[in-house]
This record gives C-alpha cells, structure tokens and sequence, in this order.
C-alpha cells in the first residue's frame, strides 16, 4: 500500500506545483507585467523564484518515468515488497529536493538538491535490479 500512497503522493506533489506556476503566471498577467503567451517554458523571462518554479515542476515531470514508472512497474507485477522498505525515503527526497530548488540556488543548496536527486535515482535503480531478478 505504500508504493500507491508514495506514487499517488508524487501526482499530487507535480500538480500542485503546476498549481503554483498557474497561479503566479496568473498573477503576472493580471499585473499587466506579461502577457498570456508571452511566457518562456523554461522560465527565462521571469524573476528567479518564478525560474526556479518552473524548473522545479519540469524536474517533477522529467523524473516521473523513471521514478513513476518504477513503482507503477512494481504495482503492476504485485512485487511491491521490494519498494515497500524504502519508498517514503525516495518521497521525502523528491519533496527535499523540490523545496530546495524553491529556496535558493547557492552552491550548497544546489548540492543537496543534487544529493536528493542521487537518493531517487539510486533507489529506483536499486528497485529496477530486484524487479528484474524476478523476472529472469
């Protein structure tokens, strides 16, 4: 149950950064200080909270096959024993690593970033190689 909690969890978690971006490029336009489809994908063109919103809700999005898809993987083939032990660390490493990016971009900051994504990544490729020993 806690691979769907956690999976569920990290839908909730991109939306509502997607949430958040809406509302301050709502805002924006409502100032009058941009226009609807004035508005770069990567954020460029608007202050450096409104980058670091938009890079880290495009992180959520680009992680999500790789970390999604694991645990759907999991789910899918009833082996979420494996996942189980370990997957509110990669939670809470996904949560650290968006609240950093919010936070600040210093040097240090972005290496604990760094660390948290490490953390995901490096769970999620421990997982692959259990699930795949399954299925040889």
């Amino acid at each position: 149950m806690a691979t769907a909690t956690v999976l569920a969890a990290l839908i909730f978690w991109t939306l509502l950064l997607v949430a958040f971006l809406i509302g301050y490029r709502s805002m924006a336009v409502a100032k009058g200080q941009k226009a609807a489809n004035e508005f770069s994908a990567d954020g460029s063109d608007v202050d450096a909270f409104g980058q670091r919103l938009t890079r880290a809700h495009a992180n959520c999005v680009e992680s999500f096959p790789i970390i999604g898809g694991t645990l759907i993987l999991a789910l899918a083939t009833d082996l979420t024993s494996i996942t189980e032990p370990l997957v509110y660390v990669l939670l809470a490493a996904r949560v650290v690593q968006t609240l950093i990016h919010l936070a600040s971009t210093s040097v240090l900051s972005v290496q604990i970033r760094f660390a948290a994504f490490l953390v995901q990544l490096a769970l999620c490729g421990y997982w692959l190689v259990q699930l795949a020993g399954e299925f040889i």
